[in-house]
């Protein structure tokens, strides 16, 4: 099992920038990453169909990966899905609000603290909930940025139609007092710089990515279930255009080159349909 991958998946390529801090983090691990393209955005659907998808993903990494550990590196597929995949799954589940949610408590000094994310994860209110569990001082104000996701899909991150969109949605926040951003969304950090510039110096922009390699080092730990070896492998699987995927993460992450593969949507339906008969 120690010698089995870490499985990875998201929407689209926003998890990437989870995978980035997770093949930095721990660089014996092998990894494998799948991400949703020919179904997203996922914030708009509704919470069935994100676990629907979402337990096909679980599945097609563990039938053909024989993953030991699986990060739902997708906000809103975390509101949705977490804790069913917990209790479906025999291996560690991890997801991204919590250690998202963590770090901004433990950096705002004002106790406001700001949540941008799709459509779906502000629905779910998670983020809210779970930071005011850990300090209920905090006072939590959530803007849905569903275009965000499309930008970095587009590969559009710094265009002038892109600081404009940008700068739009984040406008319900800037009369708000807050001194922390969470990115609520693993496409959001991608964007990072023209967020940090709408909002300013003062504000503390938190990326959940982080929080979350981070605990995905001590689940490894704590379950002895880390790599031993020195190196590591990273495989990439895309259910939408892979010469696409592959242009935006050879330039966003440090393995490179990605050499992604197509997966059929057929190979992720039929993996769930021969399963549940």
């Amino acid at each position: 099992m120690q010698n089995s991958p870490i499985g990875l998946m998201d929407s689209g390529v926003g998890g990437l920038t989870v995978l980035k801090k997770v093949q930095r983090l721990l660089p014996t691990e092998d990894t494998v990453f799948l991400g949703d393209q020919a179904r997203l955005p996922y914030g708009p659907r509704t919470v069935a169909e994100v676990t629907k998808f979402t337990r096909q993903i679980a599945r097609f990494l563990q039938r053909e990966a024989h993953i030991k550990m699986l990060v739902i590196a997708c906000n809103t597929a975390t509101a949705a899905a977490l804790t069913t995949m917990q209790k479906e799954l025999d291996i560690p589940v991890v997801g991204v609000i919590a250690p998202g949610a963590r770090a901004a408590t433990q950096v705002t000094r004002n106790h406001r603290i700001g949540v941008i994310a799709t459509t779906g994860t502000v629905k779910s209110d998670q983020y809210r909930q779970t930071i005011l569990a850990k300090d209920n001082r905090n006072t939590v104000v959530s803007v849905a940025c569903q275009d965000l996701v499309t930008l970095v899909e587009a590969n559009d991150l710094t265009s002038d139609h892109a600081k404009q969109v940008v700068a739009t949605d984040l406008a319900p926040l800037l009369d708000q007092d807050i001194d922390t951003l969470v990115m609520g969304c693993t496409h959001f950090p991608l964007l990072r710089p023209l967020i940090q510039e709408v909002m300013g110096d003062q504000v503390t922009l938190v990326d959940p990515g982080t929080a979350t390699a981070n605990m995905v080092t001590s689940l490894l730990d704590y379950w002895n279930l880390a790599n031993p070896k020195t190196g590591s492998s990273a495989t990439y699987y895309t259910t939408g255009n892979a010469a696409d995927f592959n242009n935006l993460a050879n330039h966003w992450l440090d393995q490179t080159p990605v050499q992604a593969m197509h997966l059929p949507l057929s190979e992720l339906t039929t993996t769930l349909e021969v399963n549940d008969k």
